[in-house]
């Protein structure tokens, strides 16, 4: 692969093997192996389309983009371009919940229901929102799915979570909650703050950081955002290859696992490029951004960017601790929780064990690395079969570790 820098910071890339790109964007000095990398998921990996933003101590140090816009067309991708980051999503929604913690407007530790009597039926009384941060509700499938409309209705969505009965005691296990994460912290926004979880995030996190991320798209940005699609790109190797376990492959096989049943709490799922799904509200699939807009989210999360900080050092420490580890319910694999971020682990590797993010199904990512000052977001328009560990992403992780020296 040829790479050439262009001008004070400036980047020219051209990705070789199976399908060439030109790389465009800014890479400052000692972060060339960046660029390197996601040229090469280009070639290698099968990215069609992609942008990765790194921060270091809130100064942006990566800044890259290529390919199309659309996963099958050929309008190029440009700096604004924007996508869906599905779960990536949730590491933003958890923000809000953490503010409103940090400013004395809701206590972690105290029950769901004390916010939302009409939440405590089934045995939901003494869930706490801590829970609903740390995978530890048990509440992640819904008996009856809602159809994408009803999805979209916080009412709806907040009845139908109301009224179904724990899948396991609130509080002893641990399983993600890929959809119904959302519809719990939005209708715990609703009742601390009368706005909905997307309003809050526009208003209290991405327009004082310039942020280009919404949580339910306004028809003024959508021309901004590119459709997406499944792609089957090359198997990687070596450190980066992994099969699934049979365990995995057979629970979301099977339509009666608690796994299969999670991801259809929406049925039938609504189509990603959907100008009705993209602006809804949903604050665990379908947040929009830019690599950047996603990049700077977590950088303000550990240090000022411009003079904007979210967290204070307190609350980062509580968002980075351990609530959840070991098997997942839902996933079949071991995983790691925070208070709504997932931590460096075997499914979810991230730069450092001190690391804290949320991967996006199929590809999209962010993170932090507090001890490094390290903020990254990667979005990309091809979804591969990955849950949380995409190889695309990951291959950009170890070139920031090389980067830094690691």
């Amino acid at each position: 692969m040829a790479v050439t820098p262009t001008g004070t910071g400036g980047w020219s890339g051209r990705g070789e093997g199976t399908r060439d790109v030109d790389v465009h964007g800014t890479v400052a000095g000692g972060f060339e192996p960046v660029g390197e990398a996601f040229a090469r998921n280009f070639g290698t990996l099968g990215d069609r389309g992609a942008a990765v933003a790194v921060y270091r101590d809130g100064r942006r140090v990566v800044d890259l983009w290529a390919g199309v816009k659309d996963v099958d067309g050929t309008e190029p991708w440009r700096r604004d371009t924007a996508q869906v980051v599905r779960s990536a999503t949730k590491g933003v929604a958890a923000a809000v919940l953490l503010l409103l913690h940090q400013r004395g407007e809701l206590d972690l530790d105290a029950p769901v229901g004390h916010y939302w009597p009409g939440f405590k039926a089934h045995g939901k009384e003494r869930l706490l929102v801590r829970h609903v941060l740390n995978h530890r509700a048990g509440l992640p499938v819904l008996d009856d799915p809602l159809t994408p409309a009803e999805a979209a209705d916080p009412p709806r969505a907040a009845e139908a979570v109301a009224a179904q009965a724990p899948a396991w005691e609130p509080g002893t296990d641990h399983g993600y909650h890929a959809l119904t994460y959302g519809w719990l912290v939005d209708e715990l926004v609703r009742r601390v703050t009368g706005r909905g979880c997307g309003e809050w995030i526009a208003s209290e996190i991405a327009a004082p950081l310039g942020l280009d991320l919404w949580v339910g798209l306004p028809d003024e940005q959508a021309h901004r955002v590119g459709t997406v699609g499944r792609i089957e790109g090359p198997e990687p190797s070596g450190a980066l290859r992994a099969r699934p376990k049979r365990s995995v492959t057979d629970a979301y096989a099977d339509p009666a696992s608690l796994t299969r049943r999670t991801f259809a709490a929406i049925f039938p799922f609504p189509d990603h490029n959907d100008p009705a799904f993209r602006a809804a509200a949903l604050p665990a699939a379908n947040g929009i951004a830019t690599a950047d807009g996603l990049a700077r989210f977590y950088a303000s999360l550990i240090g000022p960017v411009d003079g904007v900080r979210l967290l204070d050092p307190a609350t980062v420490e509580a968002a980075r601790a351990e609530e959840s580890a070991g098997p997942d319910r839902v996933l079949v694999v071991g995983t790691r929780f925070g208070l709504g971020y997932m931590l460096h682990g075997s499914a979810s590797p991230f730069l450092a064990p001190g690391s804290f993010g949320h991967p996006g199904r199929g590809g999209s990512l962010g993170f932090a690395d507090p001890e490094s000052g390290i903020a990254f977001g990667y979005v990309t328009n091809g979804f591969r079969r990955t849950v949380t560990a995409d190889p695309r992403a990951q291959a950009l992780i170890r070139a920031v570790r090389a980067a830094l020296g690691g």
